[in-house]
């Protein structure tokens, strides 16, 4: 039985990029409590500017530690918790690989998604000195990363880069921020059959005020 210093609370909205986090704590199958924030007033109080400055969701607190970002949080959980198998082990050479896509996904595809939905995206003349290159390289960089999951990134075994890829490729095939990719589809389909997936997502689906 966990100890009240161990358990992780979880700051949210259900239509936020929380729900990444969401699925990861699903995943590691560990008991938390779920902090909900409204987007302005609920995210810029003090109390939540204090965990963190940047008023923003998702943000977990466990063991006296508060970590942001959602990559930075499905890799500390994924550490935190070995046993959820989560994460290649510490002297596992795959344990490149599942950074590489991890903090490819983080860095490159979600600037480069973000950067093309406010028509922003750099230049071709200036591609060298963004670290995306271009919209059309990042997505062909991923299309080649699911297309090669058999099933998952690392092979059999599913681990936290899933977790982070998959939300992007979930996210930009429901919203078409990402180009339509039969390797996006079929990777999205086995993603979506999972236990834990499907249970973040009708929990923060709960969340969200009926229209009207």
């Amino acid at each position: 039985m966990s100890s009240r210093a161990d358990e992780i609370v979880f700051y949210t909205n259900p239509q936020s990029r929380g729900r990444i986090v969401r699925w990861m704590l699903e995943e590691v199958g560990q008991p938390y409590r779920t902090e909900v924030l409204s987007f302005g007033e609920g995210m810029k109080s003090p109390q939540y500017l204090a965990i963190n400055p940047m008023g923003k969701v998702p943000a977990i607190l466990h063991r006296g530690m508060v970590v942001t970002e959602g990559a930075a949080i499905c890799s500390y959980l994924a550490d935190a918790f070995p046993a959820a198998g989560l994460a290649p082990a510490l002297d596992d050479p795959r344990r490149g690989e599942y950074f590489r896509w991890l903090f490819f996904a983080a860095g490159p595809v979600e600037t480069a998604v973000s950067a093309k939905a406010l028509g922003l995206l750099a230049p071709p003349e200036k591609a060298g000195t963004v670290g995306y290159g271009s919209f059309e390289q990042t997505v062909d960089t991923l299309e080649t990363a699911v297309a090669g999951a058999s099933p998952w990134l690392l092979g059999e075994q599913f681990t936290a880069a899933d977790v982070y890829v998959g939300s992007q490729v979930l996210w930009g095939t429901m919203f078409k921020t990402l180009p339509a990719r039969d390797a996006f589809s079929v990777y999205g389909q086995r993603l979506q059959s999972r236990q834990a997936w499907q249970r973040a997502t009708a929990l923060d689906d709960a969340l969200i005020p009926p229209r009207g």
